[in-house]
């Protein structure tokens, strides 16, 4: 059964490999509430996977793709698993935190790369200058600036993320 007193839209922020998207699906299940997977909505708009925007189109027009669909989708009754690029975006930050508080899945770096080594062709929005340690470095700071809850995810499973995640939120 929902917990009446938790919040009726979340969103999951973080580096890719954090496990925004099991988690979101774990949590809408635990909540009772909808799920919304910003990456699987950019591709069904682009009609062609994220690796394919970046190769075809440049990690900008991925990104203002991104962008587009955080302002346009529903965000009421659900969880919000988005890309980790999002917080270049201060107008889909801002939305996303009037829906609701902004939770983000912290991990440390080494982790992070063996996750996503794991798993090529992920679709990173970023310049393809930019390591993987450049792009945490630059994206840990505004994680932490728009976070509302941290949870660090790095020796935890996804259901053990998913409980601290509402524990904080019953605590807030």
């Amino acid at each position: 059964m929902p917990d009446t007193k938790l919040p009726k839209a979340i969103s999951l922020i973080g580096m890719p490999g954090a496990g925004k998207s099991t988690v979101g699906v774990l949590l809408a299940k635990m909540m009772g509430l909808g799920f919304r997977d910003t990456d699987l909505d950019i591709q069904l708009h682009a009609r062609a996977t994220l690796q394919e925007i970046l190769d075809r189109e440049g990690h900008l027009s991925l990104r203002a793709i991104e962008e587009q669909i955080l302002l346009e989708i529903p965000l009421q009754h659900s969880i919000i698993s988005t890309g980790g690029s999002v917080v270049y975006s201060e107008a889909a930050m801002q939305r996303l935190a009037e829906a609701g508080p902004v939770i983000y899945l912290q991990s440390n770096f080494k982790t992070l790369e063996e996750r996503v080594s794991a798993t090529p062709g992920r679709g990173i929005a970023s310049s393809a200058e930019h390591s993987f340690a450049d792009i945490f470095a630059e994206r840990v700071p505004l994680y932490q600036r728009y976070a509302d809850i941290t949870i660090d995810t790095a020796d935890a499973t996804a259901e053990e993320v998913a409980m601290a995640v509402m524990e904080r939120l019953r605590r807030a």
